[in-house]
């Protein structure tokens, strides 16, 4: 009866065994399939782009992807001279190609130059030489009109993973998220771009805006007047970062180390 139950009990261990390496092979094959990277699966941490910046100051940047169209960048460009604002932009390639004036005019009014890739691919698909070629060849298009590299990236559709903040480390960008999307995309109407921002912003926050935006002429000013009233200054994302002494907590927010 003892050897019943001993037969028994190892059968049990043996099924919980298997059903355990069955649920670690599944577990591994979506994490590579997720970070593209077998090794980054057991990193003992994973590598995170900056969402947000802790800070007990009332500073905040807005930011503005820039990858089709231009018909506003004027009318954002003199929005923020009014309210004396300045911003971030993220250009893509193609789009500096097209218009290489408005980068220059961007720069020109004191805003941030950021790199946005060059032909928007969904990057941690790439291989990081791939990936090098698509921050290089956009950061010199920059640099020769402008005068100055970036060193602000921000990753096509938010998409990362440990390959590509590794590849923008080694290539001197700082890797840039938000905290606050504004959706301003789904073309919503003002009201509700108006309102999500200024609910959800906090000491540290980046927003995410586009250049193209159908709304961004009549929600731009009104998110600006209620942030400044509510004793927000809106700085560029290179002042708002920090630059070196810093952590990352698990949500992506830059926490800086004394």
């Amino acid at each position: 009866m003892r050897k019943t139950y001993y037969r028994n009990d190892i059968n049990i261990t043996v099924r919980l065994l298997i059903v355990l390496c069955i649920a670690l092979v599944f577990l591994v094959y979506v994490s590579v399939k997720t970070t593209g990277n077998i090794a980054a699966v057991f990193s003992p941490t994973k590598e995170l782009p900056i969402y947000s910046v802790e800070t007990p100051e009332k500073k905040i940047a807005i930011s503005f992807d820039a990858a089709w169209g231009n018909e506003y960048t004027n009318d954002i460009l003199d929005t923020l001279d009014k309210y004396k604002v300045k911003s971030t932009f993220f250009l893509v390639g193609f789009w500096a190609d097209k218009y290489p004036e408005d980068v220059k005019e961007i720069a020109k009014r004191g805003h941030d130059v950021g790199n946005h890739s060059t032909t928007h691919p969904n990057m941690p698909q790439l291989s990081p030489e791939k990936m090098a070629e698509e921050l290089n060849t956009t950061g010199q298009k920059i640099e020769e009109l402008i005068g100055k590299k970036p060193t602000l990236f921000r990753p096509p559709f938010g998409d990362y993973n440990d390959n590509l903040i590794r590849t923008c480390r080694e290539n001197g960008y700082y890797v840039i998220q938000w905290d606050v999307d504004s959706l301003d995309w789904k073309e919503l109407g003002v009201q509700p771009v108006v309102d999500r921002v200024t609910r959800n912003v906090r000491n540290g926050s980046i927003v995410l805006f586009h250049n193209n935006a159908k709304y961004i002429k009549e929600y731009l000013p009104l998110v600006i007047e209620r942030l400044q009233e509510s004793g927000y200054e809106i700085v560029p994302i290179s002042e708002l970062i920090y630059k070196e002494n810093f952590m990352m907590d698990n949500t992506g927010r830059q926490i800086q180390v004394k």
